[in-house]
């Protein structure tokens, strides 16, 4: 497996060629596609760094553009939810991101240390990004991140439905 780590200004991103989807080694070929792991600071601008990177991964691997603005919306407000309500005021937090093409969808995740999902301080009702986000993706789903935190586990379909 060839991997490689580069730290950026405030966290890190690492590219993993040949990852079996079950985290074994692989053919990088047989797969045609790699993993690309981002830890962040769970900071607003981080959030544009994010959808930056997964849009020109996903233009890369030539997916359909309806596909890649579904995915890009969708990984904001995931990636919002971190950066709003995990971490309490000027606690220290990140944000994980793990995107990884596997067979006719993609998977995408993103995780946190910080309090788990939860309504905003800063909001005074139920927000709508994991409905927009359950609308978008193929599935979601949403468990805890070990002892604290969340994680969310989004698929698309490589090309988009039909309606």
């Amino acid at each position: 497996m060839r991997s490689v780590r580069a730290p950026t200004r405030e966290g890190t991103a690492t590219l993993v060629n040949g990852v079996h989807p079950h985290g074994s080694d692989a053919d990088p070929a047989a797969h045609g596609a790699s993993d690309v792991r981002l830890t962040l600071p769970a900071r607003p601008e981080n959030v544009a760094v994010v959808r930056h990177v997964l849009g020109a991964f996903a233009e890369a691997l030539m997916l359909p553009d309806p596909v890649i603005e579904d995915m890009r919306l969708a990984v904001t407000e995931a990636c919002t939810n971190v950066v709003r309500p995990a971490y309490a005021d000027g606690e220290p937090g990140r944000v994980e991101i793990l995107i990884r093409p596997q067979g006719d969808t993609w998977q995408v995740v993103v995780a946190d240390e910080g309090r788990g999902l939860g309504p905003s301080n800063d909001s005074s009702g139920p927000g709508l990004g994991l409905p927009l986000i359950a609308a978008l993706a193929h599935s979601l789903e949403i468990e805890p991140a070990g002892q604290a935190g969340s994680r969310l586990r989004m698929s698309f379909l490589r090309e988009p439905r039909l309606e």
